[in-house]
């Protein structure tokens, strides 16, 4: 691992945040004591009226493709506010195939949604408590010189977890070393160690910062809880009850993505010096409860569904879904546009996106090398996206595109000025 801005394409994926703007800058404080912070369980103002949709605008938003950067997109929009899908490029560089609209997908940190969602119904049924320590269901996952972090903390980005060390195992973060090591697999229990002898980000529960290490421990919290693998839980939760087919937790040997989907590249420099696109459709999907579950588009528009309309939580943790803590955003690129200013923007499981115009969305995005996706959704479901990018680095330069992508469905975002 290199530093945290690069590692994050991989290791916690979406961290670049595909409604997001840049990094903020600043140093972050020491963790002394446990604290909860406020919530605002409502935008700051009501969600203004939503853009119509516009057929041409949606094609050029998406338009374009292959280029250097991203050889090609797809987006699907549902909703009592209009329909519209497309897709653009190419997802087979070797035959020249088309995207395939409806493609399996690896869905990056999307996946947090789901393990939120898993924790928030053991809450439901009090086998958890969020505001207890995660060290008391937990003993011996992070290490002893840590202060205790509340459950809620973990999912809604709080905890001020360090983000890990520098491991050679975990690589430079580049995109030959993927390339050349993208089946190599690690447990979470591996990833959560390289939190020993790194400094907490923050005092729990006074400012708010994505990492993804949240969610590993999330993981490993249900599978505790519950006596079951995360796997199952998702299934018998989530997948089986919704039915979606087409939705699921790989085993972790499993490197492979079912069809039809785009094939995933990434553009590598070799030991000579030339430039070549390496396949990186097949992947550990090691990121696992962070990260590293398979989806489709109409999947995740009918989890979404399901989702904001309470069918899979009590009104009590359905309100979790878009309570935002009241704290600073600390270095989190998932909350850097001009109407968030600074302050947090993600709940237990969503992130809130207020675009200039106006409207407020909620969802989440995620990242693997190869894929940049998303599924967002006005809280009354009168205008659902879901797109998917497929971007040949891990540089972030996709993001001109998502933004394109946003302005078109929902309207513009203005990034925050640093």
């Amino acid at each position: 691992m290199t530093s945290p801005t690069r590692r994050t394409r991989w290791i916690t994926p979406a961290a670049c945040g595909a409604l997001a703007m840049t990094l903020a800058a600043g140093a972050a404080a020491p963790a002394l004591a446990l604290s909860r912070p406020g919530v605002t369980s409502a935008p700051p103002a009501a969600s203004a009226p939503l853009p119509r949709l516009d057929p041409a605008a949606l094609r050029a938003a998406i338009g374009g493709l292959p280029d250097e950067d991203v050889t090609g997109a797809l987006l699907r929009i549902t909703g009592s506010a209009g329909h519209w899908s497309g897709t653009s490029g190419v997802g087979d560089l070797e035959t020249g195939e088309g995207v395939p609209p409806n493609a399996f997908i690896r869905i990056g940190s999307i996946s947090k949604v789901f393990t939120a969602t898993i924790v928030l119904q053991l809450a439901a049924e009090h086998r958890i408590d969020l505001d207890r320590p995660v060290q008391q269901y937990l003993p011996g996952v992070l290490p002893a010189d840590l202060p205790p972090v509340t459950v809620g903390q973990l999912l809604n980005h709080t905890s001020g977890l360090p983000r890990g060390g520098s491991s050679p195992e975990f690589g430079d973060g580049s995109p030959e070393w993927f390339a050349a090591n993208r089946l190599k697999s690690f447990t979470p229990q591996q990833v959560i160690d390289t939190l020993a002898g790194q400094p907490m980000q923050f005092t729990p529960g006074t400012a708010q910062q994505y990492n993804g290490m949240n969610y590993y421990v999330a993981g490993m919290l249900i599978e505790r809880v519950t006596g079951h693998t995360f796997a199952d839980e998702v299934r018998t939760r989530i997948t089986r009850p919704l039915g979606l087919r087409d939705t699921y937790v790989p085993d972790a040997d499993d490197p492979r993505l079912p069809g039809p989907h785009s094939h995933g590249y990434l553009t590598v420099q070799s030991p000579d010096g030339a430039i070549q696109r390496v396949d990186v459709t097949e992947q550990s999907p090691w990121p696992w409860a962070e990260g590293g579950m398979i989806s489709t588009p109409a999947d995740l528009d009918r989890f979404v569904t399901a989702l904001f309309r309470g069918r899979l939580l009590p009104q009590a943790q359905q309100a979790k879904l878009f309570e935002v803590p009241d704290v600073p955003s600390s270095h989190s690129s998932q909350c850097r546009t001009e109407a968030d200013a600074g302050r947090a923007c993600m709940t237990m499981g969503l992130m809130r996106v207020t675009a200039s115009n106006g409207v407020v969305v909620w969802g989440k995005t995620g990242s693997r090398p190869g894929w940049t996706s998303g599924v967002f959704a006005t809280k009354d479901l009168s205008r659902k996206i879901v797109y998917s990018v497929d971007p040949t680095n891990l540089n972030g330069a996709e993001m001109a595109l998502i933004q394109r992508i946003a302005a078109a469905s929902f309207g513009p975002l203005v990034p925050a000025k640093n």
